[in-house]
């Protein structure tokens, strides 16, 4: 395959270990800006005093199934240097790279259920931009275990594929298409200008500073024509007929995300605020299009596919909902293990009882690059 590398100017840096709790600034100011005001995070005690309450209460059944459990393999991690909160991994820091999400294989098992989930939000379909059959470069940033990637080089086997991500937790048995590397995607890119014909990026919420200069880095490696894809998802758990109140534990969950994200300087009011379109108009992309979804979580949904898809929802959350929510919960907000354990415990309650009718919101945006 050729190397559409260029020269290494600016590449990924070395891993090394850093302090978890370390906090950067907006890019280029050196510190924090004045944040806007804490969000009304409930204290432990609130969730203490919840499991007493219901204490009594059946944490009922799932409704998934062994079936939906085995579906997913779990992925070994291949490299050890990283970083350790109260016993679960996270990736070395490298660069400006500061995911918030656990790498071991308890998540990773949750992320490729999650795959499953959103395959299942979009029919079926690994993407939404008009790809053609016969594209011969794809980009997968921020790649995760690598499931996309191996799912699209086996629908493109005459496209070279590349995934790249700060963890190396992707497995070493892939299509021959398709290869992984490490790269920081929030640095400058080391790929040759007009070499790809799509970009894909997925959940990188809270990961980027500079949305914008993430999408110029696309643009500049895109041919003329190729497509970015960008799939975002809001980490609030809403509902439609009030079901989900403000001192629900479902509620809460997105407000660990949103103060820890202003805290870390990279926002996840993504959908919200809708960055992506706004970001890619910035970066010179055309002909943006768009596409919303409500995913429910639990099966509480009537119509079959929706109560399939919030089963899948609800599967990949309990897989590992402490390791979704650890880094914010504690290095953000400072609670310790066992208060995070107590809440956890808590937000499965209120998802497996069916009475809260919640849902969280995604959107794929996609656009060109002009000819």
């Amino acid at each position: 395959m050729a190397d559409d590398r260029e020269p290494e100017t600016g590449g990924a840096a070395a891993a090394g270990e850093k302090n978890p709790g370390t906090v950067p600034g907006p890019a280029g100011s050196g510190e924090q800006s004045n944040p806007a005001p804490p969000l009304d995070i409930l204290p432990p005690q609130h969730w203490v005093q919840a499991a007493q309450d219901n204490a009594s209460d059946d944490d009922g059944d799932s409704a998934l199934g062994e079936d939906a459990a085995s579906s997913t393999a779990s992925i070994t991690s291949t490299i050890l240097n990283y970083r350790t909160i109260h016993g679960r991994t996270f990736h070395s820091e490298t660069g400006n790279a500061q995911y918030w999400g656990s790498n071991d294989d308890k998540k990773n098992e949750s992320m490729d259920i999650g795959h499953h989930l959103m395959t299942l939000t979009m029919d079926g379909k690994l993407y939404r931009a008009p790809l053609k059959k016969n594209i011969k470069k794809a980009l997968d940033i921020g790649t995760g275990t690598g499931i996309w990637a191996i799912d699209f080089a086996d629908e493109y086997p005459d496209t070279e594929v590349i995934g790249t991500d700060v963890s190396p937790i992707q497995p070493g048995w892939v299509p021959p298409n398709l290869k992984f590397e490490i790269e920081d995607c929030t640095r400058p890119w080391t790929f040759r200008p007009d070499c790809m014909d799509y970009v894909h990026i997925r959940l990188l919420v809270g990961s980027v500073i500079d949305w914008t200069e993430l999408f110029r880095e696309a643009y500049k490696v895109l041919k003329p024509g190729g497509y970015l894809e960008s799939y975002e998802a809001s980490p609030a758990m809403e509902s439609d007929d009030g079901t989900v109140d403000d001192k629900s534990a479902m509620h809460q969950w997105g407000k660990f995300f949103i103060e820890g994200g202003r805290k870390l300087g990279r926002t996840f009011t993504v959908i919200d605020d809708k960055v992506q379109r706004k970001a890619m108009e910035e970066a010179g992309f055309v002909d943006i299009e768009e596409w919303d979804c409500k995913v429910p979580i639990g099966g509480w949904a009537q119509d079959p596919k929706l109560k399939e898809i919030g089963q899948y929802a609800q599967l990949s959350l309990e897989q590992d909902s402490e390791g979704w929510v650890l880094f914010m919960a504690n290095v953000m907000v400072g609670w310790s293990k066992e208060e995070i354990q107590v809440y956890t415990t808590q937000l499965r309650r209120e998802i497996r009882s069916g009475k809260k009718h919640a849902f969280y919101r995604q959107r794929v945006v996609w656009g060109r690059k002009p000819e």
